[in-house]
């Protein structure tokens, strides 16, 4: 039987504590170089440097560079998570113009929050991880929209998921318009538009 004293669990804690915070360190280094020289310019050296640390350590904690940027989209997926009160598929099964609404505009208002994660991953699209990490988001989220479909009996079934790919792919690429020029139409026209969109695919039963 294995038995640990106070003072070897407090050191296996304060290990664990120090080991998360250089994991955390590597990745906020990483996501203010992928911002300043790119993705593509940017080395694990540079990473590890900035991070007062080494290539070796580094290792320790990512498998690779590609690695780095799929933690960095984990992160971006809890921010634009952590906020979905009520969450998306109530949304959607609701049908109500107010909730839809109500719910783009809280994604927009994350937009300058997640804008430096998703910047980086569309340059290190060509990671087959980060590709197929990106590709599970928005499916997911299609998954989510569906389910309110189903749960609502609204829509011709067939239709349900073509319709909120349209819907999401909507947002998505508003989104990255946002984050290549701003606001290039007034913001509440476009969430205006975009929510009367929404209504028109997930909302009204042709």
């Amino acid at each position: 039987m294995c038995v640990f004293t106070a003072a070897t669990l407090s050191r296996m804690s304060l290990r664990a504590a120090q080991k998360q915070m250089t994991y955390e360190l590597f990745l906020a280094k990483a996501l203010e170089l992928f911002g300043t020289k790119g993705y593509l310019a940017t080395t694990i050296d540079d990473i590890a440097t900035a991070a007062g640390s080494t290539r070796t350590t580094f290792y320790l904690h990512f498998s690779s560079k590609a690695e780095v940027m799929s933690a960095l989209l984990t992160k971006a997926e809890a921010i634009l998570t952590e906020a979905s009160d009520p969450p998306l598929t109530e949304v959607v099964a609701s049908g109500s113009r107010e909730l839809v609404r109500g719910w783009l505009d809280k994604k927009m208002s994350q937009w300058d929050d997640i804008k430096p994660y998703l910047v980086a991953s569309y340059e290190a699209s060509h990671e087959p991880a980060v590709a197929a990490q990106a590709e599970r988001w928005f499916a997911g989220t299609v998954a989510h929209m569906t389910d309110g479909l189903d749960r609502a009996g609204r829509i011709d079934p067939d239709r349900r998921q073509l319709r909120c790919v349209l819907a999401f792919g909507e947002l998505e690429y508003l989104s990255r318009r946002y984050f290549a020029v701003g606001w290039f139409l007034p913001r509440e026209l476009c969430l205006d538009e975009l929510t009367d969109s929404w209504c028109h695919l997930l909302a009204v039963d042709d």
